[in-house]
């Protein structure tokens, strides 16, 4: 129950002791934070395809673009449902 905090705990003092080593002093300029968060995300499509890789499989941009797209932007506007037209009351 208690695990995901604190291995969050722990990724976030191995965060910090990184900035620490490059002198990024918290709190980090925002693009020096925005940047970190954007290679967390991408960080976390690894493990998928390196999984997909040793398993065997071949590298395929049919599944990366099925599998991570996907949690890279979330559902983008528009996609399985027709646009609302707000001058059109229904």
């Amino acid at each position: 129950m208690m695990k995901p905090y604190l291995l969050s705990l722990g990724a976030g003092l191995l965060v910090g002791v990184v900035y620490s080593l490059l002198d990024v002093r918290s709190p980090a300029p925002p693009v020096v934070a925005l940047v970190g968060l954007l290679g967390i995300l991408l960080g976390e499509q690894i493990v998928p395809v390196a999984k997909r890789l040793m398993a065997g499989h071949p590298p395929s941009l049919a599944v990366l673009r099925e599998e991570c797209t996907a949690h890279l932007f979330g559902p983008l506007p528009g996609r399985g449902t027709p646009p609302q037209n707000p001058d059109r009351a229904g």
